[in-house]
């Protein structure tokens, strides 16, 4: 059963989303060398306190921190901590998440740490970014789910290949249905597997996270003895994007976007839905 959601409750969506574009606004300043990734989580719980809202990670099935902090070759699911010093030319996924009177907001982003950066792990980072807004602009009255998955499968497919040799994506973990719980159905493949057929309806109040992961070599993951850390097999390194997205009557609004899409889709030739609280 998907949860449809109500104008009135994708406002208090856009309300959380909005907490969750803050985070990462406070996390960006603190991503830099010499920081470690509890500051980053110490960062993302003063902007939670400023905003009267909850995190949606802390606890989340013993989840031990406010946000998820990836560095290099661990694709999701970082934990923060006082012992991980961040490194001129590290990247690093920064994924949180925040409650406003029981609705979630959900969104990642991929920071370069300092400078030096090849051009590899940049266009890795772009990639995966732009993947992201293919899926969102699959987000449509009328189209299916598997539509986002193909939507962002097939941007991938279509870049040049890296000097690595390909694009892993990530088959072990995709995004999600948001709202009154931060995951819900329908889990979203960020790939298309023709054995689970086209998916659900997309109709108005329908409200999802996209989120594709793509490593800079293998697709395959395994999960650290903390039970959490996601990392490549191959130890390459990984990008992560995610945006929560609704589906309302004029179209597609980005609830954790400041300007709720509005700049990059009308790069993609869509309007976005006004915002509900402006």
């Amino acid at each position: 059963m998907l949860e449809i959601k109500n104008p009135a409750q994708i406002a208090k969506m856009r309300e959380a989303g909005l907490v969750v574009a803050a985070i990462h606004a406070a996390t960006r300043e603190v991503a830099v060398p010499g920081a470690t990734t509890k500051d980053l989580d110490d960062a993302a719980r003063k902007v939670l306190a400023e905003h009267g809202a909850k995190s949606n990670f802390l606890g989340y099935g013993g989840f031990p921190a406010t946000i998820c902090t990836s560095v290099n070759d661990v694709v999701v699911h970082g934990i923060p901590s006082a012992d991980e010093v961040l490194q001129d030319g590290d990247i690093i996924s920064i994924d949180c998440g925040a409650i406003i009177d029981g609705w979630h907001g959900d969104a990642a982003y991929t920071a370069f740490v300092g400078s030096g950066h090849s051009a590899e792990l940049v266009e890795l980072s772009r990639v995966t970014e732009e993947s992201m807004w293919a899926g969102i602009a699959a987000v449509a009255k009328g189209n299916r789910l598997v539509d986002i998955s193909k939507a962002i499968e097939g941007y991938i497919r279509r870049q040049p290949r890296p000097a690595s040799g390909k694009y892993g994506i990530v088959e072990d973990y995709g995004g999600h249905g948001i709202g009154s719980q931060m995951h819900m159905d329908p889990h979203l493949l960020n790939y298309v597997d023709r054995k689970r057929g086209r998916g659900p309806k997309l109709v108005p109040g329908f409200c999802i996270a996209i989120e594709p992961m793509v490593n800079l070599g293998t697709a395959k993951t395994h999960v650290l003895e903390d039970d959490w850390t996601v990392k490549s097999n191959d130890g390459s390194w990984s990008s992560h994007w995610e945006h929560s997205v609704a589906l309302t009557e004029d179209g597609p609004l980005v609830l954790t976007a400041p300007d709720g899409g509005k700049a990059k889709l009308a790069s993609l030739g869509i309007i976005a839905a006004p915002d509900p609280l402006a």
